[in-house]
């Protein structure tokens, strides 16, 4: 029995079609097809359900846990950037106990 609509497009083509996008920086939508990467569309439906997945994050880890040990790693060239972390305000006492300044 058929199933139907459109075959999903496999993992692997997916993966190609984002980093093609990422490496270029064209817009999803400007996704040559004749590539064999279907629909940019399809493609940013693929990472956005990856990145909710937390796929991302795991194969983050697991990359640190394989190359750090075996020194793959040039920590000397680290940044670590928290300017898209959402802070909030920290509470009088705890920022007294934490610092010794006095809120305002």
């Amino acid at each position: 029995m058929k199933t139907p609509g459109p075959r999903p497009v496999p993992d692997r083509q997916c993966l190609q079609g984002i980093l093609y996008v990422l490496h270029t920086g064209i817009g999803w939508e400007d996704l040559p097809q004749e590539l064999g990467f279907r629909s940019g569309m399809t493609c940013w439906r693929r990472i956005k359900r990856w990145i909710n997945a937390g796929v991302f994050d795991d194969l983050h880890r697991i990359l640190l846990a394989q190359l750090n040990p075996a020194n793959e790693i040039d920590w000397s060239r680290a940044v670590i950037d928290g300017s898209h972390i959402d802070t909030k305000k920290c509470p009088y006492g705890l920022r007294q106990a934490v610092t010794g300044v006095r809120g305002s």
